[in-house]
């Protein structure tokens, strides 16, 4: 399993790439690769501000449909549009392009609960 080491990481399975105040957020490697073959991707929040750990998507397996989490405080500025003709590229890609929003930050957010690659990996 890959885990970047650039990047944080959530007890929900949920990375996070920070640039300034904006952040790339997922799923990771594991939990893509718990979840199977991934089939529908929904995100209808594009514009919404949301608080850490509220809904903001679902995802959706074979055999399973998983909610997905904030990881921090923020307003969803873009939704990777991709995922709706090709959602197993957070099967083949999830950091990449597998990604699933991109959410400016509220002043202040806070991401001391984010965990690094290897207390994530360790928490596996």
């Amino acid at each position: 399993m890959n885990f970047p080491a650039d990047l944080k990481y959530t007890k929900d399975h949920e990375w996070m790439r920070i640039e300034g105040d904006v952040a790339t957020i997922g799923i990771t490697d594991f939990a893509q690769g718990e979840l199977g073959d991934i089939v529908f991707v929904e995100i209808e929040t594009n514009g919404q501000t949301l608080a850490a750990h509220e809904v903001f998507g679902t995802v959706e397996a074979v055999k399973t449909v998983s909610d997905l989490y904030m990881p921090v405080a923020g307003t969803i500025i873009d939704v990777n549009n991709a995922l709706a003709d090709d959602p197993a590229s957070v099967n083949n890609d999830p950091y990449q392009s597998g990604w699933m929003i991109k959410v400016k930050m509220d002043s202040g957010a806070d991401t001391s609960h984010l965990m690094d690659a290897s207390t994530y990996q360790s928490s596996l």
